[in-house]
């Protein structure tokens, strides 16, 4: 077994220019097979929202169901570093409530990190919960949690002065002592500038290819999730097509009595 990857190997990677693969999953199974696929680091997203409990958006994820989905996909894992987003209402309120939530999903859900969407206003949150001892990942460009600021999932930095406000919140996680950064729905020339600037990794998701490592959602890459298909998505398998037709099979053999047949059966 490959030994476990830490915050320290994924600095490492940036600093010997090894691109860095990332994938969410939200369970144990899912966990245990992009594990075994050799996945550097898996992300337990509060895109759990939207890819298994079928909410418009990641807004309404609590808490709770985000220790669930931290503690089953923990099972699965061996190798890969598992990061865990805070969801919505978990860290803005106030800082104590940040550390206590980012200490509830290492200690009751198994995260090694904890990641956080903002920059310039989130860098005193980053600093209190590094200050724990916690590994941060932060998230900049396209804020999912902040789709109703943005008027929707809207590419940022095309103007000059927001990408002059993306670099200083790159730089802004980086000092408040995040150990990477996700950089989500920006130009890809935008996506290197930051990526150079920065003596952290980034992982870029619709960022382009110069960013130190790129994460997608797992759902989105196996064909189970159709209710929208971003740009930057690449479908690289598209496994609804033999679940529909295995599930297609089971019902009709049971409406036709051949399942269960007797090797099915006990004596």
């Amino acid at each position: 077994m490959d030994k476990r990857v830490t915050v320290l190997d994924i600095q490492r990677m940036k600093a010997e220019g090894e691109k860095i693969a990332m994938l969410t999953a939200y369970d144990y199974p899912f966990a245990r097979l992009v594990d075994e696929a050799g996945i550097d680091m898996v992300l337990v997203g509060d895109s759990v929202g939207s890819v298994v409990a079928g909410y418009d958006n990641t807004l309404p994820v609590t808490m709770e169901e985000m220790l669930y989905h931290s503690r089953a996909a923990a099972r699965g894992l061996h190798r890969a570093l598992l990061v865990v987003d805070m969801p919505f209402l978990s860290y803005q309120v106030d800082l104590r409530e940040a550390r206590f939530n980012a200490g509830r999903l290492v200690k009751e859900g198994g995260a090694q990190a904890v990641k956080l969407e903002g920059g310039v206003p989130v860098a005193e949150t980053i600093r209190a919960i590094v200050d724990m001892d916690i590994p941060v990942v932060g998230h900049i460009g396209l804020t999912p949690q902040s789709i109703h600021r943005m008027g929707g999932y809207r590419v940022q930095g095309k103007q000059d002065e927001q990408a002059r406000q993306l670099l200083r919140d790159a730089r802004a996680v980086q000092d408040a002592g995040a150990f990477a950064v996700v950089v989500e729905g920006v130009p890809a020339n935008l996506g290197k500038e930051i990526t150079a600037s920065l003596d952290i990794p980034t992982i870029g998701i619709g960022a382009g290819p110069d960013c130190d490592g790129q994460v997608l959602v797992l759902h989105d890459i196996l064909g189970l999730f159709d209710k929208y298909a971003p740009k930057f998505v690449k479908r690289y398998v598209d496994l609804s097509v033999p679940i529909r037709q295995g599930v297609g099979d089971y019902v009709r053999e049971v409406k036709d009595g051949v399942f269960p047949g007797p090797e099915h059966c006990f004596k």
